[in-house]
């Protein structure tokens, strides 16, 4: 699984939209990849994301593993967060230093396709905050399953859960 995300002041890692800083280029900040256990589980820890303009505050992931004929799959999506929680987080050092975020879960464009299924319930814990999802794949549709080269999208266009991960 590969996870990837912006920092707290919406700067993201090792790419060229013109949204983050150019200095940003051939850097891995934020960026991980974590193999699952036996189970197909797999954990991360990570700092609660930051947002970038014409995004709600997200954390997009890949899953990778063969296909029902053994082929390469690849599913991307991405993992939301709520509201309340932004609002509150958002408020703190250095998260307000990006300032007020400019797009809410119900008029982002990815949300909006059905990322509900995808919205995380985080939990406090001792250390920050906890939160889980489950993904089920369906390795037998092949055309949603197919891989990106490393770019960061992948699969058939469509909302999350269809394999698409939008803006990376």
């Amino acid at each position: 699984m590969d996870v990837w995300q912006c920092d707290a002041l919406g700067e993201s890692s090792g790419v060229t939209d013109p949204r983050f800083a150019a200095d940003n280029v051939g850097t891995s900040f934020l960026r991980g990849v974590q193999p699952t256990d036996a189970q197909g589980a797999a954990r991360f820890t990570t700092i609660y994301p930051g947002w970038y303009a014409g995004r709600a505050v997200h954390i997009h992931f890949k899953i990778r593993t063969p296909g029902a004929t053994g082929q390469a799959y690849e599913f991307i999506s991405q993992l939301f967060m709520p509201e309340d929680l932004n609002d509150r987080i958002h408020a703190l050092d250095p998260y307000v230093k990006k300032g007020r975020r400019d797009t809410p879960n119900a008029q982002d464009g990815i949300y909006r396709q059905g990322g509900e299924p995808l919205l995380l319930q985080p939990m406090k814990s001792a250390s920050g905050y906890d939160a889980g999802f489950t993904v089920a794949l369906d390795l037998s549709d092949a055309n949603v399953g197919q891989p990106d080269g490393g770019r960061g999208r992948g699969g058939r266009r469509g909302g999350p859960g269809r394999g698409r991960g939008g803006a990376s």
